[in-house]
């Protein structure tokens, strides 16, 4: 079978060749293009199908996993993004069967899966997932991404939104937060987390945010570890990558609590997705 891997932002996309094989993913030919999804339905999909096509090249009659954040029908692979602007022209349309016109193969030749749900799928199969059964995969950016995998089930676990503290997850777990609490404690205004690793910013600041995220993190993760009774946490996502600064704290944390995980971080980075997005082909045969 040959397969497509594609992962769709709000703003962006790649895609590439896949290869499955024995546990183990490479990818070939890989694409990859900004993409302003405020417009209508036909320059988005012409936009999205161009790359796709430079990515399947000559190989023909191809499966395409497409990786897409939600809200949306995943099986029908209709979109119920709305109120974000973004892919706006998209609501409630199929979006499967508008591709699969443009591509010129037939609809059940294209799967979508949920971004998280393909990232931690991806890492499970071929990366830093491997050997654990039942597992989180956090995707720390902008925003914060989350997955679940219970025995070989992976699903969206959409943990953004969980209570947290005196808010949700999301505003102690991303970015924003990051941003936040250096100005508010410390009256340093950062872009992100690139900052507090610059030679010129205040190293002795910039532990302390990262200790004190390290927390929360640790803190956030605790019950849902407990109550999935999970081996190990993968994580991605930008924020992931200064995992060194924060992690040994999360970790401190949770052994303390009395449940002591194994955190990797991504081992497939941005391909993990690309991946992830084509493993229901396979299981399908």
């Amino acid at each position: 079978m040959k397969l497509i891997g594609v992962d769709i932002g709000g703003s962006h996309i790649s895609a590439a060749q896949v290869l499955l094989e024995n546990r183990k993913a490479s990818i070939s030919n890989f694409h990859e293009a900004d993409v302003d999804t405020y417009g209508g339905v036909a320059d988005i999909i012409s936009s999205w199908s161009a790359v796709i096509k430079r990515a399947t090249g000559d190989m023909g009659n191809v499966h395409v996993g497409i990786a897409m954040p939600g809200p949306y029908d995943y099986e029908k692979g209709i979109s119920l993004i709305k109120d974000q602007g973004k892919m706006a022209a998209l609501y409630q349309l199929s979006v499967k069967n508008l591709l699969a016109e443009s591509l010129e193969i037939p609809p059940t030749q294209i799967a979508f899966t949920n971004d998280a749900e393909a990232f931690l799928s991806g890492e499970s199969y071929a990366g830093a997932g491997k050997e654990f059964q039942n597992s989180i995969g956090i995707t720390l950016g902008t925003g914060l991404g989350s997955a679940i995998k219970v025995h070989d089930v992976v699903k969206d676990a959409k943990l953004w939104t969980a209570p947290f503290r005196d808010g949700i997850a999301e505003d102690y777990i991303g970015t924003g937060w990051f941003r936040r609490h250096a100005l508010e404690q410390f009256g340093c205004e950062i872009s992100g987390v690139k900052d507090l690793l610059s030679e010129d910013f205040d190293s002795a600041i910039s532990r302390k945010i990262f200790e004190a995220f390290g927390r929360s993190f640790g803190e956030f993760l605790f019950p849902y570890l407990i109550r999935l009774k999970s081996e190990g946490v993968v994580l991605g996502g930008k924020i992931s990558l200064a995992g060194d600064h924060y992690l040994p704290t999360t970790i401190a944390y949770l052994e303390m609590m009395g449940y002591p995980v194994s955190i990797k971080v991504s081992e497939l980075g941005e391909e993990s997705a690309l991946i992830g997005a084509c493993l229901p082909f396979l299981k399908a045969v």
